[in-house]
């Protein structure tokens, strides 16, 4: 092979190389209204709106440096509502972190964790070393506040969560909530083997519907 040819291939192989070390896909799971998208939109885009409840899933990928690691986050939105269970529960697939959020001035957010969130993970988690937070979201509405912090830290001791509570609102504490979780991921060595060999080639091929990535909520 002549030089030109050895340059064209080197390049060719350059290109091929995936700009990031590792790809991490994400869940935010919890009940309508607790925030969801709104964390997602603050993390991603710095930005906070009101917005109308997702309609089954939506993803946004943002690229980090953590830990000396060129990280590339795919981050699902779900539904909180029932009627899209049965939609949103495949996405659970390959995830290496999964946010559960709950609404700290809304005290049954907080109890269907328990009862319905830990539960789907239990039942659709496909990673057995799944990193777990749990995220009380809206502190800036301290005066309204129906969950203490010390039963978000209990509950995260019984479920093996790490825990942070945060406000999409103000961006308190939100991008700790990620930057936590993506740290465990990179201490546990399973997860790192899926996020740098088939994850890469796979965790994209679950497309939201059309009308899902058009929609954003606060669910």
């Amino acid at each position: 092979m002549d030089s030109s040819s050895s340059s064209t291939a080197s390049s060719s192989q350059a290109q091929a190389q995936p700009d990031f070390d590792y790809l991490f896909k994400l869940l935010l799971i919890g009940d309508s209204g607790v925030g969801k998208s709104s964390l997602l939109l603050r993390f991603t885009s710095d930005s906070f709106e009101d917005l109308s409840p997702t309609i089954g899933v939506d993803f946004k990928v943002k690229m980090v440096n953590i830990a000396g690691k060129k990280l590339k986050l795919a981050v699902w939105d779900t539904a909180g509502q029932e009627r899209f269970r049965t939609l949103t529960s495949s996405y659970y697939r390959g995830a290496q972190g999964i946010i559960m959020v709950y609404d700290v001035t809304r005290r049954e957010t907080f109890t269907n964790l328990s009862d319905i969130w830990a539960k789907e993970i239990d039942l659709y988690s496909t990673n057995q070393d799944c990193i777990k937070m749990l995220v009380g979201n809206k502190v800036d509405k301290e005066s309204e506040r129906a969950v203490t912090k010390k039963e978000g830290i209990d509950f995260a001791r019984e479920y093996g969560c790490l825990f942070l509570e945060c406000s999409a609102k103000t961006k308190v504490n939100v991008e700790q909530c990620f930057e936590e979780l993506v740290l465990k991921i990179l201490d546990t060595p399973s997860l790192l083997a899926d996020a740098s060999s088939g994850a890469k080639k796979n965790i994209f091929k679950q497309k939201a519907p059309e009308a899902d990535a058009a929609a954003s909520g606060c669910c």
